[in-house]
């Protein structure tokens, strides 16, 4: 059995852009190293695991595509994120993913991320220093504009909704129990929220950040309520040694999550600046440790968030450019595919297939790696819940 390299490009597939005479950042980019493993590769299209009627989430993707049915196996984004800052989780703990945001008197929301905001440790300090009976309330940074809220005491519900709509222009919502039980976990959250809007909008460094002309961070918006619960890890579910490298928060806690041995690399941090030849290279240097090595990459879904196609594009050359060291590894499969699509236009996820090549096992006629070359390779279209399955079946016959 030979070695597998995962490479998941956050947000890769996207829809045509005009400035770009109707090519997607991915077909409008330069990708020779991308173009050489598709061409003396297979590829296809994988489906993104979707709840119905709503835009595919990057735990979902993610889960689905590790061959874990997000239904069963997804904790909540709260969870996910708790682990992936290493914050030591007790038994009951309710967790949700946060945002500090900009909203107006009215609670319009004016920017979700309060323009990407990044040093927030000042707010952090003053938002534990709140009291509310029924309940400890911690707060975590996760990095840039994101934190971690834990909710810790006794018989609290992670069975709420969100606040945050994931849109701007609209008012925040309210946060309701999904069940009666869940009640009283409202109730002590929203007293929270209260408290933290105070203090938020009185704290000096909004007011400096004012006084700037930039968005003050004056709220907070949460999602992904849950609460942990175990799961087979990779190596039970596959026999396989995994080890994972990732910059951004959510995809260290999945890899923490399925028991995957981390590779720390200095400088991946999940940003736009993240070390990309650094995490390349510590991949080549770590395969022949591992069965299985899962490498994210985050900064293509956040170009593509902000709206930024031509960011993108040239996000994605400098991925192909760091590729060139692990070409000519031997007895390897390197498989490179998206978690979902991400549109630049929309500014947020979006339906449709992602991408996909593996390399070192047979050759079908696509040239290039695009989202419309990949629809002619012979690996066909399958759903993210089959991909890995797959790519076991290609690898058993090298």
């Amino acid at each position: 059995m030979s070695k597998i390299i995962l490479i998941v490009i956050d947000g890769l597939a996207d829809e045509p852009i005009p400035q770009f005479k109707g090519k997607t950042p991915l077909e409008a980019a330069k990708t020779p190293n991308l173009d050489f493993l598709a061409e003396n590769g297979i590829c296809g299209q994988v489906i993104p695991w979707i709840e119905k009627g709503k835009l595919p989430t990057s735990e979902d993707t993610h889960l689905a595509i590790f061959g874990y049915d997000p239904k069963k196996s997804n904790p909540g984004r709260g969870v996910l994120e708790a682990l992936g800052i290493n914050f030591k989780l007790r038994k009951n703990d309710i967790c949700f993913r946060g945002n500090f945001a900009t909203v107006d008197d009215d609670l319009t929301i004016i920017d979700r991320r309060a323009g990407r905001i990044e040093k927030t440790e000042n707010l952090i300090s003053a938002l534990n220093k709140i009291k509310v009976k029924g309940a400890k309330v911690i707060v975590k940074k996760s990095f840039g504009h994101r934190i971690v809220l834990v909710l810790r005491g006794k018989n609290l519900s992670e069975k709420i909704t969100k606040n945050d709509p994931k849109k701007v222009g609209v008012k925040v919502l309210r946060i309701v129990p999904k069940i009666k039980n869940a009640k009283r976990t409202v109730q002590i959250l929203n007293q929270f929220l209260e408290k933290a809007r105070f203090i938020l909008k009185n704290h000096p460094q909004n007011k400096k950040r004012i006084k700037e002309g930039k968005l003050p961070a004056n709220f907070i918006l949460l999602r992904g309520a849950g609460k942990f619960r175990k799961v087979k890890s990779f190596k039970e579910k596959y026999k396989l040694r995994a080890a994972f490298i990732a910059g951004g928060v959510l995809y260290k806690g999945i890899g923490k999550y399925l028991k995957m041995k981390e590779i720390k690399v200095r400088g991946a941090n999940g940003m736009k600046n993240t070390n990309l030849k650094g995490k390349i290279l510590a991949l080549k240097k770590n395969i022949r440790k591992f069965d299985f090595i899962f490498l994210h990459i985050k900064a293509t879904d956040t170009f593509a968030e902000d709206g930024d196609f031509l960011g993108k594009k040239n996000f994605i050359e400098k991925i192909d450019r760091n590729l060139k060291p692990i070409l000519k590894l031997k007895d390897v499969l390197i498989v490179i595919t998206g978690d979902h699509p991400t549109s630049c236009l929309k500014k947020s996820h979006a339906f449709g297939k992602n991408p996909v090549l593996i390399f070192g096992n047979g050759k079908d006629k696509v040239e290039k790696f695009s989202e419309k070359n990949c629809q002619k390779g012979d690996f066909g279209t399958l759903s993210q819940m089959d991909l890995l399955r797959k790519i076991f079946e290609i690898d058993k016959k090298i």
